[in-house]
């Protein structure tokens, strides 16, 4: 026994030595990330935001920073629900190719198909809308959206709101961002579905993908571990400005946590809610009347990330900014929600995953 002792500790010493610098290494990438991150959110009293870095599929990094509540004291933890904004697009646009899959639609339809009476509907289509180039006025940069802001709006109501306004451009000439056009899909996918557009997302993708904490926005219901809204002024932090949720509608109206946009991140990977070929749809530039591409695909940015592709969306609501960034071909996902539109965590994200790609590079 004596005589195996050297090769024991020789073993010991080589498995230790391959393991230790790989650990090393994953806890200083941890550190850099949350320098990054209190570098933005600096007062643990006031609100603050929820980070997530996952590789593989699996998170590799989590953590939650200031308060989930300032008249409570309570702090946020990474399991609580924010509102998305914007990054709300992306279930739009996956739930109009699911309908696609099943033969309820095409994205070549134009909008007089479902709305015959809609201002140059027979020139629109649902591509246009998908990809911010359709020319309709955004409802969001219309004055009049202070009187109907804390309405409850049928989606109907809301297309009527904005439909007769003068459009911008026309379809396909220009890409600009635009939330009326999520509004109608959304309009139309309950059209095309039967159902509600609530009722279909929850149903067929938070259901589904086991997105067991998200859903459509309320301030009425009670919802377990809500992180509180917040904005600042001159004289401190307010709770954020009310709106009814029926507004933003499809183009900005879900809630959830970090571990179910995981979850939806990784149901899109493995093709749980549509077959590879249609879900590229979602993911391929596309180009204006002129032949100019632009990069963005169906409810997603298409940029490049130190010259690798990355697939990105934000989102802004009263109270709330998001943003989450994914790389393909490192299959890493970065989000960061937080709940004050003060702490906008876009750039911080996209910095925490070129951070991330990097260090995955070296190794």
């Amino acid at each position: 026994m004596k005589a195996r002792k050297p090769v024991f500790y020789l073993l010991l010493f080589i498995a230790t030595s391959t393991v230790c610098p790989i650990a090393t290494t994953a806890q200083g990438v941890n550190k850099q990330i949350e320098a990054l991150i209190l570098a933005e959110i600096k007062d643990k009293n006031a609100p603050g935001g929820a980070f997530m870095v996952a590789k593989n599929g699996k998170p590799i990094y989590q953590k939650a920073f200031g308060k989930a509540n300032i008249e409570l004291g309570v702090d946020l933890g990474t399991d609580f629900v924010f509102q998305l904004g914007s990054m709300t697009k992306q279930f739009t646009a996956i739930a109009i190719l699911m309908l696609e899959e099943q033969g309820k639609l095409s994205t070549t339809d134009v909008i007089a198909k479902y709305l015959p009476d809609y201002p140059n509907g027979q020139h629109i289509s649902l591509h246009h809308l998908l990809t911010h180039t359709s020319g309709i006025k955004d409802f969001t940069k219309m004055k009049a959206i202070k009187d109907i802001a804390q309405k409850e709006m049928t989606p109907k109501m809301m297309v009527d709101f904005f439909k007769d306004e003068p459009v911008d451009f026309a379809p396909g000439e220009k890409f600009e961002y635009n939330n009326s056009g999520y509004v109608l899909l959304g309009y139309i996918i309950e059209l095309a579905s039967g159902t509600s557009y609530q009722d279909f997302i929850e149903q067929q993708i938070f259901k589904k993908l086991g997105m067991n904490d998200s859903r459509y926005a309320t301030d009425r219901q009670i919802v377990p571990k809500r992180a509180y809204g917040y904005q600042k002024k001159e004289n401190g932090y307010v709770n954020k400005t009310v709106i009814n949720f029926s507004v933003p509608y499809a183009s900005g109206a879900l809630m959830a946590t970090l571990d179910d946009l995981l979850q939806w991140q990784n149901g899109l990977n493995n093709n749980l809610l549509l077959r590879p070929e249609n879900a590229k749809k979602a993911f391929t530039k596309y180009q204006l009347n002129n032949g100019e591409s632009f990069s963005y695909g169906y409810g997603w940015h298409l940029r490049d990330m130190k010259g690798t592709p990355s697939r990105e969306h934000g989102g802004s609501v009263f109270g709330f900014k998001t943003m989450a960034v994914y790389i393909p071909g490192a299959d890493i996902y970065v989000a960061g929600l937080t709940n004050c539109d003060c702490n906008s965590p876009t750039k911080l994200v996209q910095d925490i995953a070129a951070l991330v790609l990097e260090s995955s590079s070296k190794k």
